[in-house]
């Protein structure tokens, strides 16, 4: 092949690079809209954006860390804490039992961000130990079992509007969208997560940033947990969270976020994350076992890992 003709091929496959995963996205919609029964309904699509909304907010969270060179393997640990944490402040209120469960993520995440900037841990050894200990300590406080969930106020939380759960996912969103291209931190982190000695020789505040990142990845996987714990109008934390830290890295790694950081796609996340819940749902409504859903989600996770590094060698 001549130089010519590969020159001529790039831009086709950086175009699939940065957007394949909308169009795959479109792709499901159109071949369910005809050959899925009742798959337009409204109360069909509503159940489907329903359950990738708590998705979304972790794989959110989870974008930052990873845009800055790092990972969190703690978030279904810190939602099953947050179920734990809610149900000892409910007398006080439902703002005020909410406001625990965040800053029981935020504590998390300092730790997590703390192991990880001033330590030197790993991040994935910082966060793996939080991913055991999190969930031993949210079964410690629950004492081991499930608590109904009464409170009207708590369990409204879990509709959240005309659209529901998806509105604040959609709003967490646009407002994680902002931070990262329109404000002095996402900058920041993008150039952390690109070259941390290079930014470090630039006087950026590493340390700082990256702390603020898994602060910020904590509290939005307790706000999943206290969203979860309002959906199932119970606090569950054996059951609340459970691989929810793969769930987030697939969304976010299918949305073109890559894992050695320095780019962050906010959109691409989303997308992700709804590609990933329309392909389990197509497949299941079409017959085929959950086991062969979860294979076949394997197999576009190890597509896009492909992908992205074939991104980098270019």
């Amino acid at each position: 092949m001549t130089e010519l003709a590969v020159a001529a091929k790039r831009p086709v496959a950086r175009y699939v690079q940065d957007y394949g995963v909308y169009g795959a996205v479109a792709v499901l919609l159109l071949f369910n809209a005809f050959f899925t029964d009742n798959f337009l309904q409204v109360s069909n699509l509503r159940t489907q954006l329903v359950q990738v909304a708590p998705v979304v907010i972790v794989a959110l969270g989870m974008a930052l860390v990873i845009g800055g060179e790092g990972v969190d393997l703690s978030v279904g640990s810190v939602m099953a804490l947050a179920a734990a944490v809610i149900p000892l402040y409910l007398g006080f209120g439902v703002w005020p039992a909410v406001l625990m469960a965040l800053v029981a993520g935020a504590v998390a995440g300092l730790v997590n961000g703390s192991l990880v900037a001033v330590v030197g841990l790993q991040p994935i050894v910082a966060t793996l130990a939080l991913l055991v200990a999190g969930r031993g300590l949210a079964l410690v406080i629950a004492d081991g079992q499930l608590k109904q969930i009464r409170n009207a106020d708590l369990l409204a939380l879990g509709e959240g509007g005309v659209l529901g759960l998806p509105l604040i996912a959609a709003v967490l969103a646009v407002v994680v969208g902002f931070v990262v291209h329109r404000t002095t931190y996402g900058r920041q982190l993008v150039a952390i997560g690109g070259n941390r000695p290079a930014a470090q020789l630039a006087g950026l505040p590493v340390k700082r940033v990256l702390i603020v990142t898994y602060v910020l990845c904590g509290v939005f996987a307790a706000l999943a947990g206290v969203l979860a714990t309002a959906r199932l109008t119970a606090s569950d934390p054996s059951a609340v969270g459970n691989l929810m830290e793969l769930s987030a890295i697939t969304a976010v790694v299918v949305g073109g976020t890559p894992l050695t950081g320095g780019r962050i796609r906010v959109l691409g996340t989303v997308a992700g994350a709804l590609l990933m819940q329309l392909l389990r749902a197509t497949l299941i409504q079409h017959g085929l076992p959950d086991s062969t859903a979860q294979m076949v989600q394997a197999a576009v996770i190890l597509v896009a890992v492909y992908v992205a590094r074939q991104r980098r060698t270019r």
